[in-house]
């Protein structure tokens, strides 16, 4: 088997999403949530397709009319009926690699980041949405065991380099994915899955991140040789330390050529408090596709400083940010969101 996960600026067929049909993510904020939907979903659907998760034809009904009146143009929506306990498509989707150059689809056994029990209906996306593409199913295992992993910890550059977070993969005992597991272990397992040869591990992820360490939220591949990062710059804030220490760590580390990448900082947003809880608002949670990358922004003087920073780091694509304010009470913006389907 020869196994490749291409990097997210590969050309792409369409783009998984799923509208919530509740608004138990977002506490209040319902009514906010499904604009934010549409407006994200319109925004896709004018470069690409997008392969739209909803609960039933009802809720497809509904969803089509909020469509239409932004004025969405409804062949480029391609609809999935299935009833989801959320909307992280990052997470509980399949993700695509190429294997001898066919796509494949490969099944992480979501299991709600080994924190929330009502994952159920999850765990069935990656089996509906390969049979709607068309696209086989493998179950991923590792010495006879499945093997669970999100989307969202995971930031591979299409040539042999992963990126991914000791928090989110290693902690002994917070959220703990696959008990007992070492670093050879996913090393063995991003290898013989994504075909990749190098890992890059990041220490601590940002606070208010209920995955305990995604690394979409910290730091990605804006070509095969170039990362991103976020850095804060408030010594006094809590993720000033942990995001240092994934500076340095990138500094140091080495892509699968043996060079050094070049690292390009982003900074962050000032806190983002809702409620009394501190929400992970970053602006590394960027999703790319054809001809384009949106962003995340959080009415914050820094949304400029991000969006001009990406704007340098992705010459040949528009770049357009997307109010994320309501979308992040859900603890996730757009890339958590969404999962691209590779042509």
């Amino acid at each position: 088997m020869n196994r490749r996960f291409p990097a997210e600026w590969e050309k792409q067929q369409g783009v998984l999403l799923c509208f919530p049909h509740n608004g138990n993510d977002w506490p209040g904020k319902y009514g906010a949530i499904q604009w934010a939907f549409v407006e994200f979903i319109k925004k896709v659907s004018l470069q690409e397709l997008v392969f739209l998760v909803v609960k039933d034809v009802k809720q497809q009904e509904v969803v089509s009319d909020l469509l239409l009146r932004a004025d969405v143009n409804l062949d480029k929506i391609q609809f999935i009926h299935h009833k989801t306990n959320r909307s992280w498509m990052r997470d509980s989707g399949p993700i695509i690699v190429y294997n001898n150059g066919k796509r494949e689809a490969l099944n992480f056994n979501f299991n709600g980041w080994a924190k929330y029990s009502n994952y159920k209906l999850d765990r069935f996306v990656p089996e509906k949405v390969s049979a709607t593409l068309d696209i086989p199913l493998t179950q991923v295992t590792y010495k006879g065991k499945p093997v669970v992993l999100e989307g969202g910890a995971l930031e591979v550059n299409g040539k042999g380099t992963l990126l991914t977070s000791e928090e989110c993969l290693l902690h002994p005992t917070i959220q703990v994915r696959n008990p007992g597991f070492t670093k050879e272990d996913y090393e063995a397992i991003f290898k013989d899955y994504f075909g990749v040869t190098n890992t890059i591990w990041l220490g601590n992820g940002i606070k208010g991140d209920d995955t305990h360490g995604h690394i979409d939220d910290l730091a990605r591949f804006v070509n095969p040789h170039t990362i991103v990062t976020v850095i804060e710059t408030n010594k006094q804030d809590e993720n000033y330390k942990p995001l240092q220490d994934n500076l340095k760590r990138l500094k140091a580390s080495r892509l699968e050529t043996g060079k050094a990448p070049e690292i390009v900082t982003l900074p962050m947003p000032k806190p983002l408090i809702f409620e009394g809880i501190r929400i992970p608002a970053s602006y590394a949670n960027f999703l790319i596709i054809n001809n384009c990358v949106l962003v995340p922004t959080f009415n914050d003087p820094n949304d400029r400083f991000a969006l001009n920073t990406l704007a340098d780091c992705f010459p040949k694509h528009e770049i357009i940010g997307i109010s994320a304010i309501d979308l992040i009470w859900g603890f996730g913006t757009l890339h958590c969101l969404s999962q691209q389907i590779p042509e």
